[in-house]
């Protein structure tokens, strides 16, 4: 109650809060604008046959399915931010340069972020349009005939759209609430969830028989429920590490401090490569008309289908990889002990230097390991469900019990609520002098 009071209290709070809900108000409009000259009924089919383009016009929010101008949405961006976070580690010395260099070095790697992203933007609409053209020209109206000039004015407009939510997502984290990439995902998964209710109410109680189709819709919701619970206790969970601080008095601030590491330190990173690795093989047989009718089709399908036991345990062995990676990606072992040294701190019965280093990296690992468990029954959970309550395909998009979208959605309320209180204790401190 105290909190809700503060956040209410704080006019300057509340004017943020109402900039971020009308900035979402217009960008779900905009996902509504359809791309001149496009007849989108047969795209919908398409696009809910391929597992990688239903993940993406779930995260869009189905622009994608409508394809409107927004069909690509903030995803060429994150995409261009993960590519150029990666090569800030040693691999591009120039951009690691640049990560060294301050606010001036994040202005450089901000651009360079921004026009990757436009490029991925036009490349993946393009290559998407193309596909459409070579599986069938049947999104084109009668008066028009496939060229260049058509394809890639289609594709600048759909870059446009990709701009213009890298413009709100800017504006929500300036004069917002904050986080305004991951809200704009978030504004789009989450009307995905009307529709599943809808779903559901329709398969067990308007068109069920009564009896068991009851206990099985509120079986769904209970599941639904005591995931997204679980989701959110786990998201919070961290191991904290003592940290104390040599030379320092009473009166010269804190001697001790800690050292919190997530669970789950990898974010959801992990799930979204390994589904758009296996994705990408089955998108390209889509687009050329290959299905598993064929020798080729059917063989592509069991390896790359992580519906298919081959491709379940490869999805899962990609997201322990993955894992295991971004973790140590975000936090670096050696890095972190050697801020530890600048800092004159250091961990209680242990050596700085290697030693603080190889005990932070030991108990990283063992912290990741958990955290991989987790990740994996999580993206696991929507394909066991689908099985044991015989969805199918149309409505394992639609009806998803775990998966990347809730742990999206879980992170970013998690992270904007401590955002907002943080806000909000701040204003309050500020009007006592």
């Amino acid at each position: 109650m105290y909190r809700i009071k503060a956040i209410f209290s704080n006019v300057q709070l509340l004017k943020r809060i109402g900039i971020t809900l009308a900035l979402l108000f217009i960008f779900r409009i905009t996902t509504w604008i359809p791309i001149p000259l496009i007849d989108t009924s047969s795209i919908s089919e398409f696009i809910s046959g391929n597992d990688f383009l239903a993940i993406l016009n779930n995260f869009t929010g189905n622009a994608l399915g409508r394809f409107s101008i927004m069909a690509m949405g903030i995803s060429p961006y994150i995409t261009a931010s993960i590519v150029v976070q990666m090569l800030q580690m040693d691999i591009v010395p120039i951009l690691k340069e640049w990560s060294e260099q301050g606010e001036t070095g994040k202005q450089k790697l901000n651009k360079l972020t921004r026009i990757l992203g436009l490029v991925l933007a036009f490349v993946q609409s393009l290559v998407l349009l193309l596909g459409l053209g070579v599986a069938g020209s049947e999104f084109l109206p009668d008066i028009l005939s496939p060229s260049p000039i058509l394809y890639i004015y289609m594709s600048l407009v759909v870059t446009a759209g990709a701009a213009f939510a890298m413009y709100i997502a800017d504006l929500i984290t300036r004069k917002g609430i904050g986080n305004g990439t991951s809200l704009l995902i978030v504004a789009g998964i989450i009307t995905s969830l009307p529709s599943m209710i809808t779903l559901l109410w329709g398969k067990y109680i308007t068109n069920g028989n009564g009896g068991w189709d009851i206990v099985l819709f509120i079986a769904v919701i209970l599941i639904y429920l005591a995931v997204l619970l679980g989701v959110t206790f786990l998201e919070l969970a961290k191991r904290r590490i003592p940290i104390q601080y040599a030379n320092r008095q009473a009166g010269q601030g804190k001697t001790n401090s800690d050292l919190p590491i997530k669970l789950n330190t990898a974010g959801v990173i992990p799930v979204i490569f390994a589904s758009t690795i296996l994705s990408i093989p089955l998108s390209i047989s889509g687009m050329f008309g290959l299905n598993t009718s064929s020798s080729l089709g059917s063989w592509l399908d069991q390896i790359f289908n992580y519906q298919q036991p081959i491709g379940f345990v490869l999805y899962i062995g990609l997201i322990v990889v993955f894992t295991f990676f971004y973790s140590f990606l975000m936090l670096n072992p050696e890095t972190v002990a050697g801020n530890l040294s600048k800092s004159n701190a250091y961990i209680p019965g242990v050596r700085p230097g290697l030693d603080t280093q190889n005990y932070i990296a030991r108990l990283m690992f063992k912290i990741t390991l958990l955290g991989t468990v987790y990740l994996v029954i999580l993206a696991a959970m929507p394909i066991v469900t689908s099985i044991v309550f015989g969805f199918n395909s149309t409505e394992s998009q639609a009806i998803v019990l775990g998966g990347t979208s809730l742990l999206i959605v879980v992170g970013v309320a998690i992270e904007t609520t401590n955002q907002v209180e943080t806000e909000a204790n701040d204003q309050e401190y500020k009007g006592i002098f």
